[in-house]
């Protein structure tokens, strides 16, 4: 099978978050069948639609080439997040790792697991702002370019950390 160029975004906000996430970008590049090809930036951000005070989030995005189907590596991202110590006590809870499949290629699905795109990425510039270092010109099916939602969402603060050691 032809590897597919796929972005998973990467959020963190409790205990060490910036270590965790670069660790976090290092271990997809060890899934299998699956290459890191690059990670941006680190993002400091805000948490956004959360019902009680929470630490910020740090945020990133990579890009992987991958030979798993997008189910396949959804189930490698989610026991990737709980070897990280991911519990869900509730929606939006504060989180060890979040890892979000947004793209696979120009797939788009819509099951009860996975939605490509990624149904919320056009609405969250900690997403975006990541995305967009990677590939300025990138598009995703149904949304087009995803710099015109970016400059939609000026009233979202992200804060640019160090790049992603190569």
């Amino acid at each position: 099978m032809t590897p597919v160029l796929s972005y998973v975004a990467l959020g963190a906000n409790l205990g060490e978050a910036e270590t965790t996430v670069r660790a976090a970008i290092a271990a997809l590049g060890r899934l299998p069948g699956t290459q890191l090809v690059a990670a941006s930036s680190l993002y400091r951000t805000a948490p956004l639609e959360v019902p009680e005070p929470q630490p910020d989030y740090i945020n990133a995005v990579a890009r992987l080439a991958t030979t798993l189907t997008p189910h396949a590596l959804l189930d490698e991202l989610l026991a990737l997040e709980a070897r990280f110590g991911r519990v869900r006590p509730y929606r939006w809870a504060p989180r060890a790792l979040d890892l979000d499949l947004l793209l696979y290629g120009d797939v788009v699905l819509d099951t009860p697991r996975l939605t490509l795109p990624h149904p919320r990425l056009h609405r969250r510039a900690f997403v975006l702002e990541p995305l967009l270092e990677l590939d300025s010109f990138l598009e995703a099916p149904g949304l087009g370019p995803l710099s015109a939602w970016r400059a939609r969402l000026s009233n979202q603060d992200v804060e640019r950390l160090l790049p992603h050691p190569a």
